[in-house]
């Protein structure tokens, strides 16, 4: 019975060939958002520690200014914030949680990608498993004869095609789910400040 390469059942297997594609799609959208995450998180205190701060000294716009500069999600919401301070305490909440959700989004972009391969990629690793059963019975039928080493290549087809969708949706999922939770966090920091900076500007 002939050795077996990965690489050669990779060049005539399309399942592969796909399942290749998504895991370098999955490694890719992980960095893209982990370094986007990693750029705009702060802490709500830090932010309003700044503000409060500038405030102080008599210097509202230099707040305002110094947020909109800043590059974490929370100071973008506490700069709109400020930005429309002399409004009525109902306004201000509404125009505040707008612009959460606008900062929110901006999170979740691309996030969908990782939680659709989490939750395909094993299907296509199933469909490429039942094409390597289907060439399997089809070498079979062809030599007229049993053996392992008719049906040895369609059987290693199916396994690599199962254990590749595996491969491929459980980092994905991992790293949706890991995602999510920093975006909770983040949700939950620019919350925080939305609620503390109408205090701090005692809008009514």
């Amino acid at each position: 019975m002939g050795e077996i390469h990965v690489l050669s059942l990779l060049s005539e297997s399309f399942t592969l060939v796909i399942m290749l594609f998504l895991s370098v799609l999955s490694i890719t959208v992980a960095l893209e958002r982990w370094w986007y995450f990693r750029g705009t998180q702060a802490k709500s205190d830090d932010i309003l520690a700044a503000v409060r701060k500038h405030m102080e000294g008599g210097k509202p716009d230099h707040a305002a200014a110094w947020c909109q500069k800043h590059p974490s999600a929370v100071a973008q919401v506490v700069a709109y914030g400020l930005m429309h301070a002399a409004r009525s305490r109902k306004d201000l909440e509404e125009l505040m949680l707008s612009k959460l959700k606008e900062e929110r989004l901006k999170f979740e972009h691309f996030l969908p990608v990782l939680g659709t391969l989490g939750n395909i990629s094993p299907f296509i690793g199933l469909f490429g498993t039942v094409i390597g059963i289907i060439r399997a019975f089809r070498d079979l039928a062809a030599s007229g004869t049993g053996g392992p080493s008719v049906v040895a290549r369609g059987i290693a087809e199916a396994l690599v095609a199962t254990a590749a969708g595996l491969l491929v949706a459980i980092p994905a999922a991992v790293l949706y789910n890991y995602f999510m939770g920093r975006l909770k966090k983040v949700t939950v920091e620019m919350e925080v400040a939305s609620a503390r900076l109408i205090v701090m500007l005692g809008a009514k």
